[in-house]
């Protein structure tokens, strides 16, 4: 049943039980053995940001008979955070991860910080419990590595959550994609006293990495990157130049210290211009007629160029988009695998591949910084 990588083959659910259940309970007609129709049990590990919003959802979905979920509990060290945020969505809270495992569940949201991610994810995971663990995945590779060990040792569901993989915008471009060639990546946040443990790269850029990466399928030949510390100890500001071995190029920019909040990812292919706007949930083409442009004075690569709508030959579409709160339609995708067995969307290779890219550019951040002596300006990059 181990799906935190490659798809295999899906398991029974008394297999699936087998682990944490004692053999008496799955013989005969045993009232305890476990029905494959009740509801799941859901809880989140942390109840912070991010953590209040997977209780949030989860409670909703509770809602839905359709399904048949349950929450179950949410954990926090900090005992009247927990109560708190329990109260607040009609459920029960706990102080540790030993406590909601006692008191019983199936798939868990772990929303704590990244430093965090191994022992919560291993203590769970060594339980029976199936785990959607936030992004990043983990800290450093070998952390991700030992994740990845964990799940296919004892056969759990593991997802990333990459969250907007599922942004409508993004999954009504991807039918889109023919051999995309250039991408241009915005990321802009306001700064907020969240996720500081981490840098922008592993805060918000990671988002477009995953993103980029889905897009193109190819592995990463070349990274320029340039990064600051402003308010805080870590970069928070950040802009990144990845070259493909497709021969595509990407340029990112993510900062957690602007005045505005952008979101917006666009890029060209063959004839096309794509603009992807994940704050409005939106999407633009612009496709090139074959016999447009042939006065020579059209360059379907020039932003300036394509972005001129009433040019002849270029035909403007925007694909249906099928609304949806990106983090419901995240954790009914969890639930789904969990339930039926199933590789989830955003597996732990996949995850560990962002990652992998993401702290690729931490240390070109870091090298730049060194050759440039940034140090001296900024006190030095951590």
């Amino acid at each position: 049943m181990y799906r935190g990588g490659e798809a295999g083959q899906p398991h029974t659910w008394t297999q699936r039980v087998t682990p944490v259940l004692p053999l008496s309970n799955l013989i005969g007609d045993n009232p305890n053995m476990p029905d494959i129709d009740r509801a799941l049990r859901v809880g989140v590990i942390g109840c912070g940001a991010f953590g209040r919003n997977h209780t949030r959802v989860y409670r909703g979905l509770q809602d839905d008979p359709s399904l048949n979920v349950n929450l179950a509990g949410v954990v926090d060290a900090d005992k009247a955070r927990a109560a708190t945020i329990a109260k607040e969505f009609g459920t029960q809270g706990f102080g540790s991860v030993g406590e909601l495992v006692a008191a019983g569940v199936d798939a868990v949201s772990v929303a704590v910080p990244t430093v965090a991610h191994l022992p919560v994810g291993r203590e769970l995971m060594e339980a029976g419990v199936d785990v959607l663990i936030e992004k990043p995945v983990a800290g450093t590779l070998a952390e991700a590595d030992e994740l990845f060990s964990i799940a296919k040792q004892h056969d759990r569901i593991a997802q990333v959550g990459h969250l907007e993989r599922f942004n409508p915008a993004v999954r009504a471009t991807l039918p889109l994609l023919t051999k995309p060639m250039f991408f241009e990546v915005h990321r802009l946040s306001v700064f907020t006293p969240r996720s500081l443990d981490v840098d922008v790269v592993l805060d918000l850029m990671i988002h477009d990495i995953d993103i980029v990466l889905t897009m193109t399928k190819s592995p990463v030949k070349e990274v320029r990157a340039v990064g600051l510390p402003i308010l805080s100890k870590k970069v928070d500001i950040a802009n990144v130049r990845l070259e493909f071995e497709s021969g595509c190029v990407a340029n990112f920019t993510a900062s957690r210290v602007s005045t505005e909040r952008v979101r917006k990812l666009r890029f060209f292919q063959p004839r096309q211009y794509v603009s992807l706007d994940f704050s409005r949930q939106d999407v633009l083409v612009l496709t090139v007629d074959k016999d447009a442009g042939s006065s020579g004075d059209f360059d379907p690569f020039n932003p300036a160029s394509v972005a001129s709508i009433a040019f002849p030959g270029i035909t403007p579409f925007k694909p249906r988009i099928e609304r949806d709160e990106p983090l419901r339609a995240e954790l009914v995708s969890f639930l789904r695998a969990v339930r039926d067995s199933t590789t989830p969307e955003v597996s732990l290779k996949q995850g560990r591949e962002a990652l992998a890219v993401a702290l690729q550019i931490v240390d070109a951040v870091a090298q730049h910084s060194q050759r440039a002596h940034l140090e001296e300006l900024t006190g030095g990059v951590s």
